[in-house]
């Protein structure tokens, strides 16, 4: 399975700020869009990722302020990515690696989409529902053994 596969199922919202913007607004359209991360984009060109985790690495040096910050100042200014054709398995051992919640996923410099941990978990458990279901129905139709069991042997004796 490739990272094309859950974008198809999830789609492509997509939200971008730039990297002047005061972390404030991205903390807005964070909150009011309930998302974890938004790109940052700059010229057409991904420059980084903001996610909860750096806004709270902010605030708490920041005295528990946002303050006046810009984006640029306190994003993932070297993102891990991927492609529509990284496979899931390298997807997810690329997360836990890093321990990286969300993903950008680039087509050459073309943002496609993010995908987070979840979309990863989420679409392996899936997977491995649909593998479990089909080897359920395999074993129910097993084919009968036919030679007698030993029990039906010491019976015709």
């Amino acid at each position: 399975m490739k990272v094309s596969d859950i974008l198809r199922v999830k789609g492509n919202t997509l939200f971008t700020v730039s990297p002047d913007l005061p972390l404030a607004e991205a903390v807005r359209t964070m909150a009011e869009n309930d998302i974890g991360s938004v790109v940052v984009m700059e010229h057409g060109d991904l420059t980084g990722m903001l996610t909860f985790r750096e806004v709270i690495a902010a605030v708490v040096a920041n005295d528990m302020t946002i303050g006046s910050r810009l984006v640029r100042s306190v994003m993932d200014d070297a993102p891990l990515t991927c492609t529509p054709e990284t496979e899931i398995d390298e997807v997810r051992r690329m997360m836990l690696g890093r321990h990286a919640r969300y993903m950008p996923v680039l087509n050459g410099r073309t943002l496609m989409g993010v995908i987070s941990f979840y979309d990863v978990a989420k679409t392996v458990v899936e997977a491995q529902d649909f593998e479990n279901r089909m080897l359920k129905a395999y074993i129910r139709d097993w084919p009968g053994d036919e030679t007698p069991s030993s029990s039906e042997g010491l019976a015709a004796h």
